[in-house]
């Protein structure tokens, strides 16, 4: 572990890679056009793998775990700060609706895939886990579930990897569906429709620069972000080791209470539902903090180098191909459900793809395509209704980790 250019207890040049190079990340992804096709995330991840793979960083090192421990449960609520339930339903009820039965086919897709191949991949369980969190809100839930479930570094890196893979093509074939006119001909395109009629979003740009554009933020935003954050996560944890301390959770037991302890006494679960009841009972204060997406965000690509570390190529490549089809099923699933469900229930083109989107890459991406569609109309809708794939994402992954697990 000594024998890379940066030692493991060299706290601070850690410390300066990891968020230099998520700031790097950032920044070629909103520079450039074929790094926002990428995403941040993967060059973030890969970037950290091959430096790791070549002994400029080590593999393994407490600044790693400060990420894991520290890091991702401070990026949950601060992502969690927008996502008032009350705004999301009266304000976007009919996106809402096609992005629920769209998540049908996220948990759909996912046991399909791991009966399919529980037997030849190993960790599925957790794997499957976090990729029905994943795909029911995007990498926040990711996160989550990968510390949850405690899987191997090197499966989580295998599985980052085939994830963007396939979502780099899956926004590809999203982007390209409303030019294909059998799509076009099956479903209502009004916001199609507007832009060809000559309301058009600036080209100028990547998406990512599009979505992450300039806001005014105050010295006062980033202090009661930052400590609300603190506080909530502080709280939960506290909490939840508290009820998973009383609550026998032995096989021995009444299922009631292992079902009882397995929700208050799961810490991430309890960070969840403890930030949105405090947010629905405090709406307007966590609506007017501004920059805690941004905030937020941050500490998710640190997330991302982190995980790319002490990923070994051979697993990668061995492991990957596997891991491809298991989230290739996934997908199809969703799109499917997404546009006959969407066909069904006579929702507009726009709004199936962009609920997909939603629930396979999070709100962000699907704002970004709204808003590199010219769908502007649909860009606040969906970014509140995809920010209910934070806190729906976690309680879907969670079930159906622990099913899959006793499946095993």
């Amino acid at each position: 572990m000594d024998n890379t250019l940066i030692s493991s207890d060299n706290t601070w040049a850690l410390w300066s890679f990891l968020t230099g190079w998520a700031a790097i990340s950032i920044y070629l992804e909103q520079k450039y056009k074929w790094a926002s096709k990428i995403s941040g995330a993967i060059i973030a991840l890969i970037g950290a793998m091959v430096l790791a793979n070549l002994n400029v960083i080590p593999l393994e090192s407490s600044v790693y775990d400060a990420v894991w421990n520290y890091v991702v449960p401070l990026a949950i609520p601060l992502l969690l700060f927008q996502a008032n339930i009350k705004k999301v339903w009266q304000e976007s009820g009919r996106m809402l609706t096609i992005f629920l039965l769209s998540s049908i086919g996220t948990v759909t897709g996912t046991i399909i895939s791991f009966m399919l191949l529980k037997d030849v991949i190993p960790h599925l369980d957790k794997i499957g886990g976090m990729m029905a969190g994943s795909y029911t809100g995007g990498g926040v839930n990711f996160a989550a579930m990968a510390a949850k479930f405690q899987t191997p570094s090197d499966l989580v890196s295998a599985t980052v990897v085939a994830d963007n893979m396939m979502m780099a093509t899956f926004f590809f074939v999203l982007m390209a569906i409303p030019s294909f006119s059998f799509f076009r001909d099956k479903f209502k395109t009004p916001h199609i429709d507007e832009v060809d009629a000559g309301f058009t979003g600036d080209e100028s740009e990547t998406q990512a620069a599009s979505f992450w554009k300039g806001k005014e933020i105050s010295l006062k935003d980033i202090a009661i972000s930052v400590a609300s954050a603190f506080a909530l996560v502080t709280v939960s944890f506290n909490l939840a080791d508290f009820f998973a301390d009383i609550l026998p959770g032995d096989e021995g037991v009444n299922i009631i209470y292992q079902v009882l302890g397995g929700i208050i006494g799961d810490r991430y679960l309890m960070l969840t539902t403890l930030t949105v009841l405090v947010v629905s009972l405090f709406p307007r204060q966590f609506e007017s903090i501004k920059g805690t997406q941004e905030i937020g965000t941050f500490l998710i690509y640190l997330f991302f180098v982190v995980i790319g570390v002490p990923a070994s190529i051979a697993i990668v490549v061995t492991t990957s191909p596997l891991l491809l089809v298991f989230v290739l099923i996934i997908v199809l699933m969703n799109v499917l459900f997404s546009l006959v469900l969407g066909k069904l229930f006579k929702f507009n083109l726009e709004e199936a793809l962009l609920a997909s989107n939603a629930n396979l890459g999070g709100p962000t991406t699907a704002a970004a395509m709204a808003i590199a569609k010219g769908w502007h109309k649909l860009i606040v809708p969906i970014l509140l209704v995809g920010t209910l794939g934070y806190i729906i994402g976690n309680y879907i992954g969670t079930g159906l980790g622990f099913w899959f697990q006793s499946l095993m």
